[in-house]
């Protein structure tokens, strides 16, 4: 999966389970901040994303993930 089907797939989820707007939903959106996410939410994108890359996914990848670019470049280092 190339980055471009992973931010789709990534805006999908936080539109779908999050009820995000999508327009929100930008690469430099900071997912605590400006989406507000909180760390429960964290771990159940961590639980989307794994069904989505088929990767089991450690919180500590995730440790310093902040945006959703940064998400992005968390899986494809997976």
């Amino acid at each position: 999966m190339d980055t471009n089907e992973l931010y789709e797939q990534l805006k999908r989820i936080l539109v779908d389970q999050f009820e995000l707007d999508e327009a929100s939903i930008t690469p430099d959106a900071n997912l605590y901040e400006e989406l507000e996410l909180d760390s429960i939410d964290a771990v159940d994108l961590l639980v989307q994303l794994k069904n989505i890359t088929g990767k089991k996914i450690s919180p500590d990848d995730f440790k310093d993930v902040r945006t959703i670019n940064d998400v992005i470049n968390a899986l494809t280092d997976l």
